[in-house]
């Protein structure tokens, strides 16, 4: 009998089965038809698929932009490349604004180095009001 039962399948993965009933509960896996005998048997062709979504996942990919991905053509190749290139954009402006609390954060952790006040600045600072 050609395919996986589930538990195969998590460890070929390198998922557990909870992840992958999961992943049939929203719809990035079928669930194959249970025998009246016996265990479900998954295709083979679904270890690179959830290799796909935990890549995706890697790259700052939602669950919902990956079920995008995977009902998209890979001939698409247009589409995909947009997607990733919003996905892409939007990881720069995170990176932007991690810079900035960062700075932020420097600023406070310097004000604390210079001690000599009555309060801790780094306190202060997160109390105030935008």
């Amino acid at each position: 009998m050609a395919g996986l039962t589930i538990g195969r399948l998590a460890r070929e993965t390198d998922v557990n089965k909870e992840t992958i009933r999961y992943y049939q509960r929203i719809g990035l896996l079928k669930e194959p038809e249970k025998p009246d005998h016996g265990y479900r048997i998954y295709p083979d062709e679904y270890i690179g698929r959830i290799r796909f979504i935990k890549r995706a996942q890697q790259l700052g990919f939602s669950l919902g932009e990956i079920a995008e991905l995977l009902d998209m053509d890979s001939r698409d190749c247009a589409d995909i490349r947009q997607r990733a290139e919003e996905k892409k954009a939007q990881i720069n402006a995170q990176i932007q604004d991690l810079e900035a609390l960062r700075s932020v954060l420097d600023q406070l952790i310097e004000a604390c180095r210079q001690g000599g006040q009555i309060c801790c600045p780094i306190i202060d600072a997160l109390q105030r009001d935008s």
